[in-house]
């Protein structure tokens, strides 16, 4: 089993055909061919099957893939690392939460563009469970995420900050005319979610004991969206206090009368065999720096 023959592999995977795949690694369709049926022999199995209007993987080849991928991601690692004298360099794919990517993380990014200009960023938000999974199957490198504080299988985690949530609602909402809210005042109001697939609304809607006679649940995934809906009085949202400190500032927004019984911090993770790779633990410590930083700045 070669590097190469796993790259014509993945790459055909990634494409969709094996023309496309010579088309990508610029060589013929043959060469491709001949790779993929050497891994096939190698391993005794077969990864594609040839129907009528093109491919599809295996289950060998879709348990081969997260490996594939892995030893291509480490062969390419251990290539550079010998060449960089450990300098921290190459191409980071960094996972998270929309809410870290526009209000937490826009100083670190600036701060690592200019401390280390070998290292390049590629940030992809998505929420939590997903960008984790993805960490673990090689397609991410690390990723910060906003969650309980819990032992996660096969990565390395580090807490950043607790990351603090409020109830928010419009001007005009009728719960802000409340003292104190009680569980049915929060359930028989229109949720908006402003990040589908969030731990923190999971527990939270978990914690009141959400269910199908509830009142509805808006879904945005957008938290800009998000915070115009809950502005216009369409409901109410749990939202990350750092992303609408403006708007409660302003008045746009107004924060309910509500405690949370659990807590979430911004974490940050990646597999436990990246440990070594000198980019990953120079994002880390600067993670840990600029957001200690901002945190100081706003209390």
């Amino acid at each position: 089993m070669e590097t190469r023959q796993l790259l014509a592999f993945t790459t055909v995977v990634q494409t969709g055909s094996f023309t496309k795949a010579a088309a990508t690694l610029n060589c013929s369709q043959p060469t491709i061919t001949t790779r993929i049926k050497a891994l096939e022999e190698g391993l005794g199995v077969v990864l594609f099957r040839r129907l009528p209007r093109g491919i599809q993987m295996t289950s060998a080849g879709v348990e081969l893939l997260p490996f594939a991928r892995n030893i291509i991601n480490l062969t390419e690692k251990a290539r550079k690392a010998i060449t960089m004298n450990g300098e921290p360099h190459g191409k980071l794919v960094i996972g998270s939460a929309q809410s870290l990517t526009d209000y937490r993380l826009l100083p670190l990014i600036e701060y690592m563009c200019w401390r280390y200009p070998s290292v390049q960023l590629s940030l992809h938000s998505r929420n939590a469970l997903y960008n984790l999974n993805s960490v673990r199957d090689g397609q991410l490198d690390c990723a910060f995420f906003i969650g309980a504080i819990e032992p996660r299988e096969g990565l390395e985690t580090t807490v950043l900050c607790p990351e603090p949530l409020v109830l928010v609602a419009g001007p005009n909402h009728m719960l802000t005319q409340r003292q104190s809210l009680t569980e049915d005042d929060i359930t028989s109001s229109t949720l908006i979610r402003a990040e589908n697939g969030a731990s923190y609304h999971e527990l939270f809607e978990h914690s009141l004991g959400y269910d199908d006679t509830r009142a509805p649940v808006l879904e945005l995934d957008s938290v800009d969206a998000a915070k115009r809906a809950v502005a216009s009085g369409l409901g109410i949202a749990l939202m990350p206090e750092v992303t609408v400190s403006a708007e409660l500032a302003d008045g746009r927004l107004v924060r309910l009368p509500w405690s949370s019984t659990f807590r979430v911090y911004t974490q940050f993770g990646w597999r436990q065999d990246n440990s070594t790779n000198p980019a990953v633990t120079a994002l880390v410590s600067a993670a840990a720096q600029v957001v200690s930083d901002q945190v100081a700045s706003l209390t």
